[in-house]
């Protein structure tokens, strides 16, 4: 702090502010281990459906990606404009599937992407922007659809985080259940901010 002071004494340009403060960094240190808390799950399978269905969101276990077709058009019969990211299930794509705009996904009714990664603990599942190539697209649309391989189910956060503490990435996020908030008498309200649904399809 005194090297500090001295640095700034007898002006206060802002070059000299942040030349004093480059001067001053503290060293690096290395990260700490974190232990990893080991929270096995007799079924991982039946925790996450559990989880994500009470925090308002629905789970299929699937053989196929035949499966997970007809269960999204029986489900969403109305959809106007459904976009898939998914490539097995490119044939849903309903309407514009341009999405090099992000404002023009307003009106997108379906989004169907996939995740290498869900965590039973709290029902989340991961995605990133090689996945979602406009990363608004899990947000914006009315309804969500995520498909997700069983073998990629993970029991905690300290799990997930080992698999992608180090992945790179430009964009990445878990999603856990529909958007959702709740008033002053805490009373749930899905789809405020958000999709109104989620639907995560574990298949294999």
């Amino acid at each position: 702090m005194n090297d500090l002071n001295s640095s700034l004494r007898g002006g206060g340009s802002r070059e000299r502010i942040l030349t004093a403060v480059k001067k001053n960094q503290p060293e690096l240190m290395t990260l700490p281990v974190v232990k990893n808390f080991p929270q096995g799950f007799s079924s991982p399978v039946e925790k996450f459906s559990e989880v994500l269905k009470g925090i308002g969101g629905s789970v299929y276990e699937v053989a196929n990606y035949t499966e997970v077709l007809h269960i999204l058009t029986a489900n969403f019969p109305g959809a106007n404009r459904i976009m898939s990211t998914v490539q097995e299930l490119s044939s849903i794509n309903k309407g514009d599937t341009g999405y090099e705009d992000p404002h023009s996904l307003e009106d997108v009714d379906l989004a169907v992407i996939s995740s290498p990664l869900a965590v039973a603990e709290n029902g989340a599942v991961w995605t990133m922007d090689s996945l979602v190539p406009q990363r608004v697209l899990p947000f914006i649309c009315q309804h969500l659809a995520v498909i997700v391989n069983k073998e990629n189910l993970v029991s905690s956060m300290h799990e997930a985080y080992d698999k992608i503490g180090n992945a790179d990435y430009g964009f990445g996020v878990f999603i856990a259940g529909p958007s959702k908030t709740a008033d002053i008498e805490q009373s749930l309200v899905l789809g405020a901010h958000g999709p109104k649904s989620m639907t995560v399809f574990l298949i294999g």
